[in-house]
């Protein structure tokens, strides 16, 4: 008998999702090979990675990856509609040679975007892949929005942050989903969290903020300054942007989540360990695990 068709849902959630690269090798460990991937925004990241067969060069640059890295490569486009100049995964996938035509693709593979003007949800099934992911990882207020022919496409997170769906349509009879969203309402404002944050020896402020101040006007660099948590300062009464910004995304992802998997579950759910990961600790630095906490890729556990 033959067996069937597996099909991977891996969700977005920002840098955390780099846990997808250790889930992947973790399935390849168990002989298990999906036959249908979709994705959303990171998810799509990694799962064009590994239809094109460069999640080993995908995770070589992720581990690589420091915060003065991250600081050299963004642009400030707020008159694209974005804090950040979404290009920088685009380039970066040109460079690993995940630029492939989908449809040329040896393993059906789908990214998931928003159009902006409608709030549809979108399957990205044809053209560059990496023009799709683009799209798929536009998250609003951070990255630009995506121009995909004659639509504005944003994060595909805003409607269906697990694409469950996508897999079924596409033809997967067992449907594997990667949660990243689970437990995390809350986290990023907890005391724990915070302190964590100020005593990590290589947390953004020092390069990625100071590189993203140093391309704004210089009124805006000045109300940045003063509203980014410093090294030794104590913790305000009062969120700061970044730790709203972050919040508000977690809410959002959380509530969408718990919609559609109610609606549209998988047959086996994968959550990863997340909650002490921020939506923008991008650099790929191995760290400490707290304890009880299995391996990781970077400091994402799986």
């Amino acid at each position: 008998m033959s067996r069937p068709k597996i099909g991977l849902a891996l969700g977005s959630g920002s840098a955390r999702g780099w846990s997808h690269i250790g889930i992947l090798e973790a399935l390849k460990k168990h002989g298990i090979t999906p036959d249908i991937v979709c994705g959303c925004s990171i998810g799509a990241l990694v799962g064009a990675a590994f239809v094109a067969g460069k999640i080993a060069p995908l995770k070589d640059w992720v581990l690589a990856l420091t915060w003065r890295n991250v600081a050299r490569l963004v642009g400030v486009g707020f008159p694209n509609g974005g804090l950040i100049d979404g290009d920088l995964f685009k380039d970066m996938m040109v460079k690993l040679n995940i630029d492939a035509p989908i449809e040329s693709l040896a393993t059906p593979f789908a990214a998931v975007a928003t159009d902006l003007a409608s709030g549809r949800e979108i399957w990205l099934r044809e053209g560059p892949v990496h023009e799709a992911v683009r799209a798929s990882m536009a998250m609003p207020g951070v990255f630009s929005p995506a121009k995909y022919g004659e639509q504005w496409l944003v994060d595909g997170g805003l409607v269906n942050p697990v694409p469950v769906s996508a897999c079924r349509a596409l033809g997967a009879e067992v449907i594997i989903a990667v949660n990243l969203n689970a437990n995390l309402v809350g986290k990023r404002l907890s005391p724990e969290v915070v302190v964590q944050d100020l005593n990590e020896r290589d947390i953004p402020q020092p390069a990625l903020l100071e590189g993203l101040l140093q391309k704004m006007p210089r009124n805006l660099q000045q109300s940045l300054s003063r509203s980014t948590p410093q090294r030794s300062a104590p913790k305000s009464s009062a969120p700061r942007y970044f730790d709203v910004l972050a919040s508000s995304i977690n809410i959002v992802q959380d509530r969408i989540t718990r919609s559609r998997l109610a609606g549209e579950p998988p047959h086996v759910m994968l959550m990863p360990r997340l909650a002490h990961v921020g939506c923008s600790s991008f650099n790929g630095r191995r760290r400490p695990l707290p304890r009880g906490l299995p391996a990781s890729i970077g400091h994402c556990p799986i």
